[in-house]
C-alpha cells in the first residue's frame, strides 16, 4: 500500500507539462492571416502558429479539431455552448466576456484602419468624419466582427460582407468607398490580390486592441492556469512578438 501511495504522490508532483491534456478547438474559416485554408506548413496562419508554439512549449498539451474550419459566428456559438474548450484568437467585447473566459496574455495587437481607393484624396482623421461620409455610401466591414462596435458608437453607417477579400474587391470596383478593418488582415489581402497600386491604407489607426486566447467559461482552473503559463513563457522568450512580426 505504501508503495502505491508513493507512486501516486510522485505522479502528482510531475511538472504540469508532462501530464497529457487534450483540448477541443477549431480553425476560423475565411481569415487567411489567422488560419491558412490550405494548411500550408510554411505559413499556416498566425493563430495556428501560436497554437503550435503552445504545444511545443508544453509537450503534454494537444489541441484537437484544427482540421475543422468554421465561420466566426459558429466559433462564438461553440464556445458559448461549451462544445469547444479553447480558441485562438478573439478580440474582446463586453458581450463576449460575459459568455466565456479570456486569458490575460495578449497574443498580438491589431490596428483599426481604413482602406480607400488610391485616387480618393479625402483624409479621415476621426470616426466622426467617416460618419459624415458614410451617409452617402456606407463603409464595408467583415460580417460578425466586433469592429462594428466603434462604428456604431460613432454613428458610422456600414454594410457587412463575408470577408475582407470581398470588401476590398467591392472597393476596387467602386461599389464601396471605404473598408474598415484590421491592418494585419487587410494588408495581407491587398498584397495577395495585387491591389497595392489601386488601394491606399490609412496611416492613422482609429483604435488598437489585442487578440487573446479564449476558453469556455467552465474550463477547470488548473487547465486555464496551464494555458496561461505556456503563453507567459512564449511572451517572455519573444515567440509571440516574433510570430506577429512574421505576418506583418
Amino acid at each position: 500500500m505504501l508503495r502505491w501511495i508513493c507512486l501516486l504522490l510522485a505522479l502528482l508532483c510531475l511538472p504540469t507539462g508532462a501530464q497529457e491534456l487534450s483540448l477541443r478547438t477549431v480553425r476560423q474559416a475565411g481569415s487567411l492571416v489567422k488560419y491558412a485554408p490550405d494548411g500550408d506548413p510554411r505559413q499556416p496562419g498566425l493563430c495556428m502558429e501560436i497554437l503550435l508554439a503552445v504545444e511545443r512549449i508544453d509537450p503534454g498539451l494537444r489541441f484537437d479539431g484544427t482540421d475543422q474550419q468554421v465561420p466566426l459566428k459558429r466559433v462564438e456559438r461553440l464556445l458559448a455552448e461549451r462544445q469547444i474548450d479553447a480558441f485562438f484568437c478573439l478580440l474582446k467585447s463586453p458581450d463576449r466576456e460575459a459568455q466565456w473566459r479570456y486569458l490575460p496574455v495578449p497574443l498580438y495587437t491589431i490596428r483599426h484602419v481604413l482602406v480607400q481607393r488610391a485616387a480618393d484624396a479625402r483624409p479621415f482623421g476621426t470616426l466622426a468624419e467617416l460618419a459624415l461620409a458614410s451617409r452617402y455610401k456606407p463603409v464595408a466591414i467583415t460580417r460578425g466582427t466586433v469592429l462594428r462596435q466603434p462604428l456604431e458608437a460613432a454613428g458610422v453607417r456600414y454594410v457587412e460582407v463575408s470577408s475582407e477579400r470581398e470588401a476590398l474587391q467591392m472597393l476596387a470596383l467602386g461599389r464601396a468607398d471605404a473598408v474598415y478593418g484590421q491592418d494585419i488582415n487587410l494588408l495581407r489581402y491587398i498584397a495577395d490580390e495585387r491591389l497595392g497600386e489601386q488601394l491606399s491604407v490609412s496611416r492613422n489607426a482609429f483604435h488598437e486592441e489585442s487578440q487573446f486566447l479564449t476558453t469556455r467559461a467552465d474550463l477547470p482552473a488548473a487547465q486555464v492556469e496551464r494555458l496561461t503559463q505556456a503563453l507567459r513563457r512564449l511572451e517572455r522568450d519573444g515567440t509571440l512578438r516574433e510570430l506577429s512580426g512574421k505576418y506583418r
